[in-house]
């Protein structure tokens, strides 16, 4: 299956993975299984009905609401969907139907959820990141980038931000960087191989910067704020993926 049809396909199928992304979004900072009990209202606790659950339909027909409560049910659910389904498509445009595929849409589904959370409680899950790590290089016994630049990025993704952080911790008296973003870093390295983990970098440290100073021009009685640095890496990861070919291409032939 190749054209519209395989588009249609894989962007159906990230909507659909979208909807259990927000299950973990939801539950995983609470501690709660994302397998049971089955979907439910968070206000009122009246579990969903099958035609509820249908990605970005059902909130249309809903208008943003609970059928039964009324509660008003956040825009970050058809949000995740879409950003789901667009993120797959763009995989699937990169990679095509090879097994390499499964492993990166692996990766970006991982990346949305790690991205969200981080957002919303400055967490990132150890549930997905150190399984992440191991599976990454796992991954890279078959396919890309191949076990060695897997491993060695992995050991330099943990490395490089634990080493900042550690430094701004002795120069400072307070922690820059958390350990949540240390294994972060470490998953992309082992999904995308060192290269790909260092434009990931590039790509946080940059937007991080460029946002950390908007925000500190525009609230200077709050310069202490804390960035949600891995929302930056998983932006930074699914960017890379398309990117840092072309940008790694240029830098080593400028010619």
């Amino acid at each position: 299956m190749t054209g519209l049809p395989a588009v249609g396909l894989v962007a159906a199928a990230g909507l659909a993975v979208g909807s259990f992304l927000n299950v973990c979004i939801h539950r995983l900072p609470r501690g709660e299984s994302v397998v049971a009990p089955p979907s439910r209202c968070p206000a009122c606790g009246r579990g969903l009905r099958w035609l509820e659950n249908v990605p970005v339909l059902s909130w249309m027909v809903l208008r943003g609401r609970c059928r039964t409560c009324r509660a008003a049910i956040s825009t970050a659910y058809p949000l995740v969907e879409v950003g789901a389904a667009i993120v797959f498509v763009l995989q699937y445009r990169q990679f095509g139907w090879q097994p390499l595929l499964a492993a990166r849409l692996l990766f970006a589904a991982s990346m949305i959820v790690l991205g969200v959370i981080d957002l919303r409680h400055r967490i990132l899950p150890n549930v997905i990141t150190l399984p992440g790590v191991g599976i990454g290089v796992a991954c890279s016994l078959w396919w890309e980038p191949g076990w060695q630049a897997s491993v060695v990025g992995a050991a330099a993704g943990g490395a490089i931000p634990w080493a900042v952080g550690e430094a701004y911790l002795r120069l400072r008296g307070r922690e820059g960087m958390g350990m949540g973003d240390v294994k972060m870093l470490a998953m992309v390295g082992a999904f995308l191989g060192w290269p790909h983990m260092l434009v990931t970098l590039m790509i946080a440290s940059l937007s991080g910067s460029l946002v950390g100073g908007a925000m500190v021009a525009a609230n200077r009685d709050n310069l202490s704020y804390p960035l949600p640095f891995g929302t930056f890496l998983a932006a930074g990861a699914l960017l890379s993926t398309h990117v840092a070919p072309p940008l790694i291409h240029w830098y080593l032939w400028p010619s």
